[in-house]
């Protein structure tokens, strides 16, 4: 339990860029080159607060790479210097943590990590964006406006005629022609 609480006071972001400034150690000995530009990624990716996705895209290639790293040492072709080793060694325990804390931040950020815990079964609820969501249903483009009387008149179960349309005299100077016009209540007005 007391394992839990390490790894939620450790900072994502200062993991990734301790992994990133250690991969640029090793850059110019032989060593993975897919580490470096793995842990840019994850410094890019803690900074964004809304990357979910690829949140979930570091921390599988973060774990990935594990894996690869194993491979990568006893590989035949592959015999680094004893510095290198080392280096390569703390890189790739530094990996287990980081990989351990971004989990984490992925489960506070309402994800989960392909199946860990995730409840697939579970209820979606989908709305649109700003609101527009519709308790009546959807209108099709090419259905005809269903007709509703206005709210005062609806509580009392009556319905009125559309208010009058407003007649509009303009008359010019030196008793020119007059023109009329009708408009409907809240049109725009041309003067």
């Amino acid at each position: 339990m007391a394992d839990i609480e390490i790894l939620h006071g450790l900072d994502p972001g200062k993991l990734a860029l301790a992994g990133a400034v250690l991969s640029f150690i090793l850059s110019p000995f032989q060593a993975p080159t897919y580490n470096l530009p793995i842990f840019l990624f994850g410094t890019l990716v803690h900074e964004s607060s809304d990357a979910v996705q690829s949140l979930k895209l570091f921390t599988g290639l973060l774990s990935a790479s594990i894996l690869f790293d194993i491979i990568w040492v006893f590989n035949d072709g592959n015999d680094p210097s004893g510095l290198a080793k080392f280096l390569l060694f703390l890189l790739w325990l530094l990996k287990f943590p980081t990989t351990l804390t971004f989990l984490t931040a992925l489960r506070q950020r309402g994800s989960q990590f392909m199946g860990l815990g995730a409840d697939v079964s579970g209820p979606t609820v989908w709305s649109m964006p700003g609101g527009f969501t519709s308790s009546a249903g959807y209108q099709v483009v090419d259905d005809e406006p269903r007709p509703s009387a206005p709210p005062s008149l609806a509580r009392h179960g009556q319905s009125g005629p559309p208010p009058p349309a407003k007649s509009i005299t303009t008359t010019t100077m030196g008793g020119g022609a007059q023109e009329t016009a009708q408009t409907t209540p809240g049109a725009y007005q041309s003067v």
